[in-house]
């Protein structure tokens, strides 16, 4: 039970709140689940199409060690890895990345991008090349690692604001705070399972999505140790309303997952996490020095056409339980009696 004047103003945040997308992969069962989408039959929540011609066991697996230990929304996080085979479309970068699927308005007004991502000690991705990760296709923003930095960076349109030192097995909470209206994006950020907190201010950026070109993954330049990495990501989802600032936050839960199946890749155990890192926030007029400016052209110049996917109908929610009409709010009551009591009141006026 809660008391009136102490949770009504979280519960109000809390229900203006809304996931438009959820990537977490509760309802997967292994990464084999990835290849039932396809362009004729878009299902699942991922589009999967950027990756090397091996199984999807050399590019993507999910397992719930794959995962920020601090969320508890998410049953498994997903390891995404690049090998010397991991080209895509006979291009020299090496990719493995993941689209939402969706019809949701993910690419209009105020949203919030939220992801956590880890690089562990094993397979430990190297600075020697540049990484572009949890990208959008013009890359108005993105995060990025190593190249002209040995660090890990928040970019908007090419120009570094923020850099930390990225540590094996240390988690990264991410939400990208995406105006498409006001063309702005801000950065929040946290580690382990700090709640998140504003690091970066919206700045000016030219917001562009079709809602369907945010890569989820890592595209490496050529250049530097052609060696195997993995990255680790889990908690993805992106909302609109108010911002859910905990670890494992916004509305649902982690559900079961089915008993994999034995040919299923093992787990590879995470190191401990590192203490919190000092970060830099960059000034917004230093530019970002260019790296491997002969690749970076093909990337983000000149991207690869996409196929656009057909709208696919989203399920309706089941409604709230609604509350008697004219029912008044108890002085303690539940989270259930306060949703229905507040819709109840905004259907009346």
């Amino acid at each position: 039970m809660f008391a009136k004047a102490a949770v009504a103003t979280a519960l109000l945040s809390a229900v203006s709140a809304e996931i438009l997308w959820d990537g977490r992969l509760n309802d997967l069962t292994s990464s084999a689940d990835l290849e039932k989408w396809s362009w004729s039959s878009q299902v699942g929540p991922y589009q999967y199409y950027i990756h090397g011609p091996s199984a999807i066991s050399s590019y993507v697996n999910l397992d719930a060690s794959f995962a920020n230990p601090a969320d508890k929304a998410s049953a498994q996080g997903a390891k995404i890895s690049l090998d010397d085979t991991a080209k895509w479309n006979g291009q020299s970068m090496f990719r493995t990345e993941l689209i939402p699927q969706t019809s949701a308005a993910i690419n209009k007004g105020k949203v919030f991008y939220h992801f956590s991502i880890s690089a562990p000690a094993e397979n430990m991705p190297s600075a020697g090349a540049e990484h572009q990760l949890a990208f959008f296709e013009s890359h108005f923003t993105e995060l990025k690692y190593g190249g002209s930095s040995e660090k890990l960076g928040w970019y908007v349109g090419g120009q570094s604001k923020w850099e930390v030192e990225l540590k094996a097995g240390e988690w990264h909470n991410v939400a990208y705070e995406v105006d498409f209206d006001a063309g702005s994006v801000g950065f929040w950020h946290s580690t382990g399972g700090d709640a998140l907190t504003e690091t970066v201010k919206p700045v000016k950026a030219s917001t562009s999505s079709n809602g369907a070109d945010w890569h989820v993954g890592v595209l490496r330049l050529p250049g530097g140790d052609a060696q195997d990495e993995d990255w680790y990501y889990s908690g993805v989802y992106i909302e609109d309303g108010e911002l859910t600032t905990a670890v494992g936050g916004g509305k649902g839960g982690a559900a079961p997952v089915a008993s994999k199946p034995a040919a299923s890749a093992a787990p590879v155990a995470s190191s401990s996490a590192a203490p919190a890192p000092t970060s830099t926030v960059v000034a917004a007029e230093t530019p970002a020095v260019s790296s491997a400016p002969a690749q970076a052209t093909e990337t983000a110049a000149a991207p690869v056409e996409t196929e656009v996917a057909a709208p696919t109908s989203t399920p309706a929610a089941e409604p709230a339980p609604s509350a008697p009409a004219g029912a008044e709010l108890p002085e303690e009551f539940t989270i259930q009696q306060f949703i229905a009591w507040l819709k109840e009141e905004t259907a009346s006026n």
